[in-house]
This record gives structure tokens, C-alpha cells and sequence, in this order.
């Protein structure tokens, strides 16, 4: 049967500009950072943050997210960079793809959490005001998969196949050229999961971790049946994927903290930063310029002018010799005189 209808791979994932290669996989983790930045600054300030908090922590957060998606990957994937026939060096190519998403978070937390405690503001609200930009970066990320023709799914012929090119499919596979767009479905379901985020924040006022929570809870959900397309190599346990897995547990993990958290602290936090606060109050405190000249100025003529007061009780209060006259005294020296012989 011949497809009518597929989705095409892109012949090649980098673009040269001269001397300087554009990855495909490195621009959609690019341009999926600045989403979330940009998404969870606004979120931040509504919550009544500073507008640059968002981006100060995210100094933090991404590179030690980069690092943990890495990380979990050549963990749980070495077979694919040591052993015989490996090179090692591999597992530092970053940019050939290759991000565990549950190290990312992970680590990518420790980050966040280092930079929060600098800032001197609670994580768990940091980590609600991001929540659904990281849902979109996701989304975005992973067309970064297209772009290299990686981590598709089984074999299909439906409408909407994504071709694979004979270098890129299973060895099993060669003659096969159509599959799942695993990436796709992932991509849209992220988005899917950003947008309740959002509701559920509007509709609910998730605070103290809540918002994130849900994000985790939801992702895992569609990440647990796309992983079970998936084709490329894993680890199995008791027959499922190691991931698949690993989407369990952190669904268990994710309501129960939703459940303890919505009991132990309801509603959201009152104060998100306390710098934001401080910074409001500043202009209510202070005083113009020219007002603080002005007051200056009239305090000190008020002085001089109470000084001129002040001198003028003192020259009448000292007694002078005409006023001894006027009271019938007689002065010393007029006393002390001889009379005048007539």
C-alpha cells in the first residue's frame, strides 16, 4: 500500500552559516529556554515578583539542567558510548541529541534552587510561576528529534507517518519507512499540558509547588503510553521500559504532593519575593527631590528665623542705662560727678 500522505524528515539537521553550523537540535532547545523564561517572567510578576528574577535564576537552572539531561541519559543509555567499539568521547556531543528529561528536572531543580536561595525567595513558587513555560519548552524541544530523525515510533502506514531515511531506521527495520511521529505526539501533548497548568492556576490559585506538581503529574501521563511506541533501545524491568517506570513513580510522587501540600498549605503564597515588595514601598517612603530641597530650604530659614527670635529676647531682657533712668534709678557715673559750681 502507498502512502498518500507522511510527514517528512529533514534532509539534514545543520545549517552552515559560513564557518558557524546551526543545529537543528541545539536551535529548538535554544529558542524553547527563551520561551520559558519569557512565559514564566510574566507569570512571576503577576504573582508579584521583579520582572528579572525569572532569567537571574534561569542563569542557574539551564545550564545544571543540560548537564542532568545528559547526564541520565549516557546513565541509562551507556551501552551506547563505552565498550568495545565505543568512543567516549561521544557522550559529551551534546548537540548529535541525546537529554533525559527526569535528570534535567532534577538537576535543573538543584540549580533553580541555588539560585532562589541567593535571591532569598521560595523555590516551590519559582518552581509554579515556570511550570507551564517548561511544558512549552518541552513542546518545542522536541522537534529537535525530527530534526535528527530520532526516537520515532513502531512501524505504521496512517496518514499522518513519519518517513525515517534508511540511515536513521532499526537494523530489524531497513525496508520499513514510515512511523510513528513519537515526537510529534509528545510535542503536542506538552502543549496540551501547559495550557491546564494555566487553567488549573486561574481556576484553582495553585500555590507552594501545586502548579508544578500538576505540570510533572500530567506529563507523566502521556509519556508513560508514547513510551510504549517507542522502538529505539532501553532498559526493560518486569517488561517495561525503564522510563515507563520512572513515569510511574514520579505520577505517585506528584499527587501525593498535591494532595499533602493542598492540606498542610492551601492557597497561594502571599508573598512571593520580598525584594518585589520592598521595592513598592521604596517610592511611597522616599520623598521627590525637589520636595526634599524645598522642606530643606524653609527648615533652615525657620531656624534663622528662630535664631532672630531668640537675639531679640536677649537685648531686651539685658538692662541698658536708659532704662535705668526711666525706673528713677541714677546712673553710676552721673552719681560719682561733681555738681558744678553756679
Amino acid at each position: 500500500m502507498e502512502l498518500i500522505a507522511f510527514i517528512p524528515s529533514p534532509s539534514r539537521g545543520v545549517i552552515h552559516f559560513g564557518p558557524i553550523p546551526l543545529r537543528g537540535y541545539a536551535f529548538c532547545i535554544i529558542i524553547g529556554v527563551f520561551v520559558a523564561v519569557w512565559l514564566g517572567g510574566r507569570r512571576w510578576v503577576a504573582r508579584g515578583g521583579l520582572k528579572t528574577t525569572v532569567a537571574d535564576i534561569a542563569v542557574w537552572a539551564v545550564p545544571f539542567g543540560l548537564v542532568g539531561g545528559r547526564l541520565y541519559h549516557v546513565i541509562t543509555s551507556y551501552e551506547l558510548y563505552f565498550g568495545e567499539g565505543k568512543d567516549w568521547i561521544n557522550a559529551f556531543k551534546i548537540w548529535e541529541g541525546g537529554l533525559g528529561i527526569w535528570g534535567a528536572i532534577a538537576l535543573g531543580a538543584l540549580g533553580a534552587w541555588i539560585g532562589c536561595r541567593r535571591r532569598g525567595i521560595s523555590l516551590p513558587a519559582y518552581a509554579d510561576a515556570v511550570a507551564p513555560g517548561i511544558a512549552f519548552a518541552q513542546a518545542i524541544g522536541r522537534w529537535g528529534n525530527w530534526f535528527n530523525q530520532e526516537l520515532y515510533g513502531r512501524a505504521t502506514d496512517l496518514p499522518w507517518a513519519l518517513k525515517i531515511d534508511s540511515a536513521h531506521r532499526p537494523a530489524d527495520s531497513l525496508d520499513v519507512a514510515t512511523y510513528h511521529p513519537t515526537f510529534l505526539y509528545e510535542s503536542l501533548w506538552c502543549v496540551g499540558v501547559a495550557l491546564l497548568v494555566i487553567w488549573a492556576d486561574r481556576r484553582f490559585r495553585l500555590g507552594h509547588g501545586r502548579a508544578f506538581a500538576l505540570y510533572v503529574a500530567a506529563y507523566t501521563v502521556g509519556r508513560f503510553w508514547i513510551e510504549y511506541l517507542r522502538v529505539d533501545d532501553a532498559h526493560h524491568v518486569l517488561g517495561l521500559r525503564l522510563n515507563d517506570w520512572t513515569s510511574i513513580l514520579v505520577f505517585v510522587a506528584a499527587v501525593v504532593y498535591i494532595v499533602v501540600s493542598a492540606r498542610l498549605r492551601p492557597g497561594r503564597e502571599e508573598v512571593v519575593e520580598p525584594a518585589a515588595v520592598a521595592a513598592a514601598e521604596a517610592p511611597a517612603e522616599g520623598t521627590d527631590p525637589e520636595a526634599k530641597a524645598k522642606d530643606a530650604e524653609d527648615a533652615k530659614g525657620e531656624q534663622a528665623t528662630d535664631a532672630d527670635a531668640e537675639k531679640t529676647e536677649a537685648d531686651e531682657a539685658e538692662p541698658g542705662p536708659d532704662r535705668d533712668e526711666e525706673d528713677g534709678a541714677v546712673p553710676v557715673d552721673a552719681e560719682a560727678k561733681p555738681a558744678k559750681n553756679l
